[in-house]
């Protein structure tokens, strides 16, 4: 048992590391260049920089995808608190293994931003704020809902060699709708670990109760489906 739940921890540690270094090492190579930062907020919203956008979100995409096939059959390959509270409210993972899972994947987003800002130049741009123009009722929402349809992605979704690939996908089009008005979390730990290196902003929190929230409606979703499949209503 012992074993096992080290093997857990490690491989979320190990996993969710590298899902984000990869994913923020992106994001800084796309917003170097860049002249409208979408992290960044100020007086009013520039247009976006869609090639920007489109860039930071499949840095995020392809990165779980590649991971969560690397590490599915080691720990679960959820990366994400989002998700490990959602497995854990339909039953699909237990609470000590969810307790780890969230504890490493914690520590891997700081880590993972410390490595980063480290190794590549410049300030490291990947913190998440709201745009000017979003507010936090409507960062907090975005952030539930998007994160609803990923969570949903992964429970509705039979194991299979292809699955990895749809969740990446699932990652890269929230993503595509976020990044510009959010910074496009849906994950606490993305957020956490480069706020922990820059500094936390007063709208740090639609980061994590949004996120959960999305949790919880894609676990509830899930469990009405499957109550009415099985009751066969």
């Amino acid at each position: 048992m012992v074993r096992k739940e080290l093997t857990v921890f490690l491989g979320e540690f190990l996993g969710t590391f590298m899902f984000l270094f990869l994913a923020f090492a992106g994001t800084q190579i796309a917003l170097e260049s860049a002249t409208i930062n979408p992290f960044t907020p100020e007086d009013q919203n520039p247009p976006p920089e869609v090639s920007k956008l489109i860039y930071i979100a499949f840095a995020f995409g392809i990165s779980l995808a590649v991971n969560v096939a690397i590490f599915a059959d080691v720990s679960g390959g959820m990366f994400n608190p989002a998700v490990t509270t959602a497995l854990f409210t339909v039953g699909l993972v237990r609470w000590q293994r969810a307790c780890h899972a969230i504890l490493a994947q914690m520590l891997a987003g700081v880590a993972a931003a410390g490595v980063v800002d480290a190794m590549l130049p410049g300030p490291l741009p990947v913190a998440t704020v709201l745009a000017p123009s979003m507010s936090m009722t409507r960062g907090f929402l975005l952030e539930a809902f998007l994160t609803a349809q990923l969570v949903l992605t992964i429970l509705m979704l039979p194991c299979s060699s292809a699955k990895p690939a749809y969740i990446g996908m699932a990652l890269f089009i929230a993503e595509i709708c976020s990044v510009y008005y959010t910074g496009g979390s849906l994950n606490p730990a993305r957020s956490f670990g480069p706020a922990v290196i820059v500094g936390f902003e007063s709208s740090h929190w639609v980061y994590w109760l949004g996120p959960l929230l999305g949790a919880g409606m894609g676990g509830g979703a899930f469990s009405l489906i499957s109550m009415i499949r099985r009751d066969g209503f």
